[in-house]
């Protein structure tokens, strides 16, 4: 079964964005800028991120995440490739050392 790593909503400010979620919601954040942050559920994370940088979408991890497309490596450490469900709907396919 594939875990989903997070869901990524898009703002236009991060920083109001991200006083929102920790005023309001009882979360961590894992990392911030000004560009995106993470922040952390019980269960599952969540990405602020800006329009035009990257869809909102969900992240999957996948061992095999190179067969989606060539995997474009992240300042955070992890690595990944963007594909569309017949919707039209953004999944992010993440590297995971997890078998398939």
């Amino acid at each position: 079964m594939d875990r989903l790593h997070h869901i990524a909503f898009q703002v236009t400010d991060i920083s109001q964005a991200l006083s929102w979620y920790q005023d309001n919601l009882d979360v961590d954040v894992a990392y911030a800028d000004d560009s995106w942050a993470l922040l952390t559920f019980e269960n599952v994370q969540m990405a602020l991120v800006l329009p035009g940088q990257h869809p909102p979408h969900i992240a999957v991890e996948r061992a095999d995440a190179e067969n989606y497309g060539p995997l474009t490596k992240h300042r955070d450490g992890t690595a990944s490739t963007y594909t569309e469900d017949p919707f039209g709907n953004a999944v992010e396919i993440m590297q995971s050392d997890r078998p398939v």
